[in-house]
C-alpha cells in the first residue's frame, strides 16, 4: 500500500493522539482508529507511536501495543528505527511477554545501549535471571545501569552471592558509581538480614555522600530493622539533620514489622506531618501482630479524618478482615472503594479475593475475579486457585490452572506451591506428582523445600509412605522444618509413630522452643495409649520453657469483634459472659442425666 508522507497531517493526528487517550480506555479508542488512518494512507509521525507503546506499557495495555506493531509492519517497518524497537521491547516487557521482546530485540539493524539494559532490566523484573546474565554477559559494552540491574535483580531474587558479586564487579569496573549502586546491595542486606553487611554498606553510603539521598536511608533503616536491631536504626534516624516523613515512616514500620506497636504508635503520634503510607505502616503492624480489630478502628479512623487510603492500605485492611473472618467489615471496605472510584490494582483484587474465600463466600471470591479486566497478573491467578483448593475443589483449581497457561500467565514458584496443595487436599495423587515432576522441564521452576514438603503432604495422605521415603532419599538437599512438619503431620494422620517421632526429634533440633512438634507428637502417642512418653514430652517441655500457642477464639457482635483464649476474664463484660456459661453448663447437665 503506497503510504503518504509521514509528515501529512502531523500536527493535528500528533496533537489528537497524544492529548486525549491517556486513560486505558481512551487509549483503546486511539488504537482503534490507527486502521482507518492507514487506509486513508496517513502514518503517524514516530514520537506519536512511541508515545502510545509507552502509554500501552504503562496500562499493561497489550492487545492496544499489538494493534501498533501491527501498524507498524503493514505501512512498511516489519523492522523499525531503534526508538520504536525500543519502545516496542518495553512495551512487551511490561505487559510480561519477554519472548516478543526478545523477538524484536533480534530484529532490530542497529542496537544502543538503551536497546541492551531495556532487554537485560525486563528479564530481570519477569525473574529470568538466566536469561539476564547471558544478555549481560553478551554486551558490547556496559554502564552503571547495566551493573545496577544485575545488583539489584539478584537482591530482589534473594541470591545474596551474586548480588555481592556484582556489586563488587562494578566497584573494580572504574564506572563511576551511583545512589542506585547502593540501593541494590541495600535489598540485599533487607533480603538476607546480614547486619555486618548492613553496616558495611551504611559506612560506604555515609563516605560517598549519599546519606541524604530518602531511599537510601529508609533502605538502611528497613535492613536494621530486619536484622531486630532497631537501636542501630533509631540511631541512624536521630544522626540524620533532616528528616523526611518517609524516614520516620521506614522507622515506625520498623517497629511494626518486629510487633513493637507501643513504639511504633508513639513515633506516629510524633510525626510532625502524617501521610498515607505512615498510616499504612501502622496498619500493616497491627495485622502482622494479628490485631485485626485494631487495624479496623486505624482504617475508620482515616476515612474520618479524610486521610485517602493508598492500594496498600485496603489490602492490609482486607488482610485483617479475612484474619478474623469478618465478612461484614471486608465488604464495608469494599464498598468504600466502589463509592470512591478507587481502581484497585492487582494485589488488592487477590486480596478481595482471599477475603471473600476466608469469609465462606467462595461466589463473591469468583465474582471479584471474573470482572477483574486484566488478569497478565499470576498474584492473581495463584489467589484463585488457592481459595479453590480451601473450599476442596481441587480439579476446579486444576482447570484454572490450564485457564492460566492458555493465556499465556506463566506459573511461579508459589503457583505450583498453591497447585500441589489443592492436589494434597483432594486426593489427586497421580496429578500432584505429575505436576510436581514437569515443574522444570515445562515451566523451568526447580523444585525447593516447600515444594517437597507439599509433595510428601500429597503422598502421605494418600498413604503412599513407600514412594513418600525413596522422594525424601531423592531430596537434592537436607530436610527443613518445612518438610519435617509434613512428614510430622502425615504421621499423625496414619498413626505412624516411628516416623512421627523421628520428624519431631529432628524440629526439635532445628527449634527446641516451638511447640508445634511436642504437641503433634504427644498426640500420636496419646492415641496408642503410650502414656508414659507423653509424661515425658511434658516433662521435657516444662523443663526447657516450652509453652503451648493458647487458641484463638472470636466471635462479631454490632461491628465489633470480641476475642477470646482459655480461662480468660480480660473482657469488660467477663461477669456476664460466665454467668451464662454456668448456666449453660447446668442444662447440658440436666440433659445428660434425663436421658
Amino acid at each position: 500500500m503506497p503510504i503518504s508522507n509521514p509528515r501529512k497531517r502531523p500536527i493535528c493526528v500528533a496533537r489528537s493522539f497524544l492529548s486525549r487517550y491517556a486513560t486505558k480506555a481512551e487509549l483503546a479508542q486511539a488504537v482503534s482508529r490507527l486502521e482507518s488512518l492507514t487506509e486513508q494512507g496517513i502514518r503517524l509521525p514516530f514520537e506519536v507511536l512511541a508515545s502510545l507503546l509507552q502509554h500501552c506499557g504503562d496500562t499493561r495495555s497489550l492487545k492496544q501495543g499489538k494493534w501498533i506493531h501491527r501498524h507498524l509492519k503493514i505501512t512498511g517497518f516489519k523492522r523499525p528505527n531503534t526508538l520504536l524497537s525500543n519502545h516496542l521491547i518495553g512495551m512487551y516487557m511490561k505487559c510480561g511477554k519477554p519472548i516478543d521482546a526478545c523477538k524484536v530485540f533480534d530484529t532490530m539493524h542497529f542496537r544502543n545501549l538503551y536497546s541492551w539494559n531495556n532487554m537485560i532490566s525486563g528479564y530481570v523484573k519477569s525473574g529470568m535471571l538466566v536469561r539476564a546474565r547471558v544478555m549481560f554477559d553478551s554486551m558490547p559494552e556496559r554502564d552503571v545501569v547495566s551493573w545496577n540491574t544485575m545488583v539489584i535483580g539478584y537482591a530482589q531474587n534473594g541470591n545474596l552471592h551474586e548480588a555481592l558479586w556484582f556489586y563488587r564487579e562494578l566497584r573494580r569496573s572504574g564506572i563511576k558509581y551511583n545512589e542506585f549502586s547502593f540501593a541494590g546491595i541495600l535489598t540485599a542486606c533487607v533480603k538476607s538480614r546480614e547486619l555486618q553487611l548492613n553496616r558495611q554498606a551504611h559506612g560506604q553510603v555515609l563516605v560517598a555522600g549519599f546519606l541524604s539521598n530518602v531511599v537510601l536511608s529508609c533502605s538502611i533503616i528497613d535492613a536494621y530493622a530486619k536484622c531486630g536491631q532497631m537501636e542501630s536504626a533509631k540511631r541512624c534516624f536521630d544522626e540524620m539533620k533532616m528528616k523526611d516523613i518517609h524516614i520516620w515512616t521506614a522507622l515506625i514500620s520498623g517497629y511494626a514489622k518486629l510487633g513493637d506497636m507501643e513504639v511504633a504508635n508513639k513515633l506516629f503520634c510524633e510525626m510532625p506531618e502524617k501521610n498515607p503510607v505512615s498510616w499504612t505502616a501502622l496498619i500493616a503492624g497491627y495485622v502482622r501482630q494479628g490485631s485485626g480489630d485494631q487495624a479496623l478502628d486505624l482504617f475508620r479512623k482515616m476515612v474520618v479524618l479524610r486521610v485517602k487510603p493508598e492500594q496498600f492500605t485496603f489490602s492490609s485492611c482486607l488482610c485483617a478482615s479475612a484474619s478474623t473472618a469478618s465478612l461484614r467489615h471486608g465488604k464495608q471496605i469494599h464498598g468504600y472503594m466502589v463509592r470512591t472510584n478507587v481502581r484497585p490494582n492487582a494485589i488488592v483484587i487477590s486480596s478481595l479475593i482471599d477475603m471473600y474465600s476466608k469469609s465462606g463466600s467462595l461466589e463473591a471470591s469468583e465474582r471479584v475475579f471474573n470482572l477483574y479486566d486484566d488478569k497478565q497478573d499470576c498474584v492473581l491467578w495463584n489467589t484463585m486457585i488457592s481459595a479453590l483448593a480451601q473450599h476442596g475443589l481441587g480439579r476446579k483449581a486444576l482447570l484454572m490452572l490450564d485457564d492460566m497457561i492458555k493465556i499465556r500467565v506463566h506459573p511461579n514458584r508459589t503457583t505450583l506451591v498453591v497447585i500441589l496443595n489443592a492436589c494434597s487436599h483432594s486426593g489427586l495423587v497421580e496429578e500432584g506428582i505429575r505436576w510436581f515432576e514437569s515443574m522444570t522441564i515445562q515451566h523451568g521452576i526447580v523444585p525447593d523445600q516447600e515444594h517437597y514438603a507439599c509433595l510428601i503432604d500429597l503422598l502421605g495422605r494418600a498413604g503412599c509412605f513407600k514412594e513418600l521415603m525413596t522422594k525424601i532419599e531423592k531430596m537434592p538437599f537436607k530436610p527443613d522444618k518445612h518438610i519435617w512438619n509434613a512428614i510430622l503431620g502425615v504421621s499423625r494422620i496414619h498413626g505412624n509413630v516411628e516416623l512421627g517421632k523421628k520428624a519431631a526429634e529432628e524440629l526439635i533440633k532445628l527449634d527446641p522452643e516451638f511447640s508445634a512438634p511436642y504437641i503433634l507428637l504427644s498426640s500420636i502417642y496419646a492415641d496408642h495409649g503410650k502414656w508414659d512418653s507423653v509424661e515425658k514430652l511434658r516433662g521435657i517441655m516444662k523443663k526447657r520453657s516450652v509453652n503451648k500457642e493458647k487458641a484463638l477464639s472470636w466471635i462479631e457482635i454490632e461491628s465489633k469483634v470480641g476475642s477470646f483464649t482459655v480461662s480468660d476474664r480480660s473482657h469488660p463484660r467477663k461477669e456476664e459472659i460466665y454467668s451464662v456459661l454456668h448456666n449453660l453448663a447446668a442444662l447440658m447437665e440436666e440433659e445428660a442425666s434425663s436421658t
